[in-house]
């Protein structure tokens, strides 16, 4: 998620750089027009002028005063100043603007490629990160998958069970079926088992993944509720297997005597009065021994 928020911020910034990009190429072509034209223009002005007052002084100097000719040359140099200001103001920071804009354009450019290296190099970088992840997960299912089989004909003294991924290619978007087969049973999916055989194939799964990935502390609510005395001890027996092949410290909540005989410690809840509680704590290992020496 954080990699797929990244690439969207910088697909956003690179999308803003554009528009400011487009912008100054716009303002830039138009200060290019302009001065082209201001620039035509005072070419034009220039050369009119020129051609004008080169003709009034060869007039000027192969006529006598007396002909008129400076009046010609006054209404010809008033004629050219209303050109002029006909023409308009001339931007004398056209060129500055100009060179201004192309510099923010440059650097707009380089911002741009800066974003899309490191888009690239995020891309690059989930990329690995999502074939790695495919192959650890592919791993662990594996795994998983071979500790659950042995547990659950453990559980259950024979049968047979296995995980599979359903509903896309991908591991990482795949989802996950359970299959088993208790003793003497078709093979079916786990909605279809009755409810102690489900508690016992959940038993087999979890302690699957514990035996892949242990963890400190392992808490079982009532898992043995829906289990006749028989599937009680496989239960328990499961359980002392667990704790000699993990350090996993395991938290039994449960109603069931076979289970409470099994454990190590045994804590209870009781009232001695309406309305107040008290907690109780059992050292089973220890209440053995005192047994045994009485």
């Amino acid at each position: 998620r954080e990699a797929d928020a990244a690439v969207r911020d910088a697909e956003q910034a690179h999308a803003e750089a554009r528009e400011i990009r487009a912008a100054a190429e716009a303002r830039l072509v138009g200060a290019r027009e302009r001065l082209a034209d201001c620039v035509s223009q005072a070419h034009e002005i220039a050369g009119r002028a020129a051609e004008d007052l080169a003709g009034a002084a060869g007039n000027l100097i192969s006529s006598p005063l007396a002909t008129g000719p400076l009046a010609d040359i006054e209404r010809k140099l008033d004629r050219l100043r209303a050109e002029r200001d006909s023409a308009g103001p001339v931007n004398l920071r056209a060129h500055e603007e100009m060179q201004e804009a192309q510099a923010r354009l440059d650097e707009l450019n380089r911002e741009k490629e800066d974003v899309a290296a490191g888009v690239t190099k995020l891309r690059r970088a989930i990329g690995q990160l999502n074939a790695e992840g495919r192959a650890r997960l592919l791993a662990a299912f594996e795994t998983v998958n071979e500790n659950f089989e042995k547990l659950f004909m453990a559980l259950f003294e024979g049968g047979q069970a296995r995980l599979t991924l359903t509903e896309n290619e991908d591991p990482l978007a795949a989802g996950l079926e359970i299959m088993a087969q208790p003793p003497g049973k078709k093979l079916t999916t786990l909605s279809l088992m009755s409810g102690g055989e489900q508690a016992l194939t959940a038993t087999a799964l979890i302690f699957a993944v514990f035996l892949a990935n242990p963890a400190p502390i392992c808490v079982l609510d009532e898992v043995d509720a829906p289990l006749d005395d028989a599937n009680v001890d496989r239960y328990c027996r499961m359980l002392d297997e667990m704790k000699k092949l993990t350090a996993t410290r395991f938290l039994v909540i449960t109603h069931n005597p076979v289970t409470m005989a099994r454990v190590d410690r045994l804590y209870g809840v009781t009232m001695p009065e309406p309305g107040l509680s008290q907690l109780v704590s059992v050292d089973l290992g220890r209440a053995k021994e005192l047994a045994a020496v009485a």
